[in-house]
């Protein structure tokens, strides 16, 4: 593999297809996309056959896939001709009633969860994000920027909260203005290992970007100070290569994460409920009134929050709907599917 294309993060698990032919998708702006093969950059767009074998949202490039395109030079262009097997993704449903996930980032091997150290931190927001991200095959660490404008006393105490949901994950307080934290953050963006920033509007993604590369690259705007909300900054996902080697993938901000799926990654996400669930005395308990319930038994003795006991019921909740809606949209695309194939066969045969 050619040290152009290394320097993309590429991973040689990934070996499916020619070596010129490679380029990773750098940039996402509606129907338009910027590649690079580690060189040159190009302004690509999706072949025919491609537009007609897609099916879903999911099978659409999102930035950070690898990529087989065929790059035309003289015009600094690129026709994309298929998307290669992910190693993760990131996704979360669509905004909007339809039921379609949207890939947020591809291949990535870490996700900074990032949340900013005021009123606006919200740990049951912090679970949805570390549920997705175990998910999507990555790995967690939540940043708590904004370090510069709290004190100490409410450092310790916010940290304090968000290792009661955060359990394993690293956390991270920095801030982009001072500089303070930076070192330590650091040591999670190696060479060549790519990165996507997630959270919120206002917590600070864009002028931790703008800190980490060096130069003004994305627009930031203030927050409110009423609420410490913020407003929309980043308009689209853009993936940049950072002086020492390492993959940032800016996105922008989500009010609101609606969860894709998360069955295998609830375990982990709430290991400290699972371990509980284990040492019912019944094995289909349903930690109501039960005798011999452990969770109980934890939230009787304040060894486990209410608040976290109810988030846990609520996302299993949730993630079996959505579980229940992707399964009914399945079957009705299966049904108007073979429909055609019915309806076509019998416009092939009606004239014989």
């Amino acid at each position: 593999m050619n040290k152009a294309i290394e320097k993309l993060g590429w991973d040689d698990s990934i070996r499916d297809a020619e070596n010129d032919k490679l380029a990773r998708i750098i940039t996402v702006q509606k129907n338009s996309y910027r590649i690079s093969d580690g060189e040159v950059e190009y302004f690509a767009h999706l072949s025919g056959k491609f537009l007609n074998q897609a099916t879903t949202a999911l099978d659409f490039p999102a930035v950070g896939d690898w990529a087989e395109v065929q790059k035309l030079a003289d015009e600094q262009k690129a026709v994309i001709h298929r998307v290669l097997p992910r190693k993760s993704q990131f996704i979360r449903q669509a905004a909007g009633l339809k039921t379609e996930g949207q890939i947020v980032a591809a291949n990535i091997d870490l996700v900074f969860i990032v949340n900013s150290l005021n009123h606006d931190l919200n740990v049951r927001r912090m679970e949805r994000y570390i549920l997705a991200t175990y998910e999507s095959g990555a790995s967690p660490v939540v940043v708590l920027t904004k370090l510069d404008e709290s004190t100490p006393e409410d450092v310790m105490r916010i940290i304090a909260q968000v290792e009661e949901v955060a359990i394993g994950v690293p956390i991270v307080a920095i801030s982009s203005i001072t500089g303070e934290g930076m070192e330590e953050l650091l040591k999670y963006l190696p060479a060549q290992k790519t990165v996507a920033l997630l959270g919120s509007s206002g917590v600070g993604k864009s002028t931790l970007v703008n800190k980490l590369l060096g130069e003004e690259v994305q627009e930031t705007k203030d927050i409110r100070e009423a609420d410490s909300k913020g407003r929309h900054t980043t308009t689209h996902r853009e993936m940049f290569i950072m002086p020492n080697g390492a993959l940032l993938i800016d996105t922008p901000g989500m009010r609101e994460l609606q969860l894709w799926d998360g069955d295998s990654a609830i375990d982990t996400t709430f290991q400290d409920i699972e371990a509980l669930v284990l040492e019912c005395r019944f094995t289909d308990c349903q930690h109501d009134t039960e005798p011999g319930c452990r969770v109980q038994e934890a939230l009787a003795a304040g060894e486990l929050t209410e608040e976290r006991f109810q988030s846990y019921l609520k996302l299993q909740r949730e993630l079996a709907y959505e579980k229940r809606k992707q399964d009914q949209k399945a079957r009705l695309e299966e049904k108007n599917k073979w429909k055609q194939v019915s309806k076509e066969l019998k416009n092939k045969y009606k004239f014989r």
